[in-house]
This record gives structure tokens, C-alpha cells and sequence, in this order.
């Protein structure tokens, strides 16, 4: 699994990890509701701005989520092909800007601080029969997969450039949804080995997020 943070004294790495992952949440929050393309795009602008504070290497690790980019359009052609274009558009930039700002807050904070953080606002959760640690490894195994998602798009783009020598294209879109559905699986079957979030006595048994191997 790559990396997914990415050093840097930038004003949104100095963020602490709970305020971030607050503002994502109550983003994501905001954005359900909007029905209009012009509002959506602007927040699709707003996300792509506020991404600079990672520099080139964030955007460089981007350009590797072209796959998703393929399926996103192939579901705005599902959406003109059934006459609902215009609210296929909201919901793609809805979520490109969600996949911006996850893969931001993931590249700007550590995984053991996102952990840290989420610990004490989920801890009443264990008043009532429901396990913090569980809830708080499902919030950073969905933000953390965004950057594996494009680790594995590299990996996959490199490969084909390998044996052919072009550029993949769309041709990488099948391929790339069975891989994604395979690693989910395989990090689903360590975490039952180890006996789920249970079985982790505290942040440093974390690679990124997922657990070590």
C-alpha cells in the first residue's frame, strides 16, 4: 500500500485532524442536498483550490485517479442516456469534490492523528453497546482507501505502459474495479484474522491506515 501522507508545512497540514475531518463531515453533509449544477461546480472549484495546499506531488497523485474519472463519466452518459443529465452532472461533481477533499484531509494528516482524534468523539458510543474503535477504523479505512484507490490506478497504468508502451485510457476501468473489490476483500480477511478493530492494541499496528501484513 502507498504512503498516503505527504510532508509539508502548509496551513492545512498545521490543521489538527479533528477540525478537518469536521469540516469534511459537515462538507459532505452540505452537499446532498444541492440539486443544481452551477453550485455544485462551485464546490467542486473550492475543493480543487483548497487541494494546492498539498502542491505538485498532491496533483501528480491525482492524475493516477483517471479511472475513477472513466466511471464517473460513464455514469454522467447513463444519466443523458435516461434524460436525467442534469442531475448526473450534480451528482459526479458532488463526488469529485468528496474524492478531492478526502484524498486533501488524507494527505494532510497522519493516520495515527485521524485516529487520535476520532477516539474521544466516538467513546459514548460504548455506553450503549456500540465499539468506538470499530466505528473510528470504518471513518479511517473509507478516508484512507481514497489514496490506496490511486496507488492502485498507478500500478495499474505503469503495468500496461510496461507491455505496450501507450497510455491505457478507459481501457483500465474493468480491470481496475476488480482490483479495488479484491483489495477490499483482502484487508476485510486480515482484519478478521486479527480479530477485527479488537484485535489492535493501539495506532502503531496502523500502515497507513490499513493494517500491517
Amino acid at each position: 500500500m502507498i504512503s498516503a501522507y505527504i510532508p509539508g508545512e502548509s496551513w492545512f497540514h498545521r490543521i489538527s485532524a479533528g477540525p478537518k475531518l469536521l469540516g469534511l463531515c459537515a462538507l459532505t453533509v452540505l452537499l446532498f442536498p444541492v440539486d443544481k449544477p452551477g453550485i455544485a461546480a462551485l464546490a467542486f472549484s473550492v475543493a480543487l483550490v483548497l487541494f494546492s495546499a498539498v502542491g505538485w506531488e498532491g496533483y501528480r497523485r491525482l492524475m493516477a485517479l483517471r479511472p475513477v474519472v472513466y466511471l464517473l463519466v460513464f455514469l454522467l452518459i447513463f444519466h443523458a442516456l435516461t434524460g436525467t443529465f442534469v442531475s448526473g452532472l450534480v451528482t459526479v461533481f458532488r463526488l469529485f469534490t468528496m474524492i478531492l477533499l478526502a484524498t486533501l484531509v488524507t494527505f494532510t494528516t497522519r493516520m495515527e492523528d485521524m485516529l487520535d482524534a476520532l477516539n474521544p468523539v466516538l467513546t459514548p458510543l460504548n455506553f450503549i453497546g456500540i465499539s468506538s474503535r470499530r466505528i473510528a477504523l470504518a471513518i479511517a479505512l473509507v478516508i484512507r482507501f481514497t489514496p490506496v484507490l490511486i496507488g492502485l490506478a498507478e500500478e495499474l497504468g505503469a503495468a500496461y505502459r510496461a507491455r505496450t508502451g501507450k497510455r491505457a485510457g478507459p481501457r483500465l476501468t474493468a480491470p481496475f474495479a476488480v482490483l479495488a473489490l479484491r483489495t477490499a476483500d483482502h484487508v476485510s480477511e486480515a482484519l478478521a484474522a486479527r480479530g477485527g478493530a479488537d484485535g489492535f492494541e493501539d495506532t502503531a499496528e496502523f500502515d497507513g491506515g490499513l493494517p500491517k501484513k
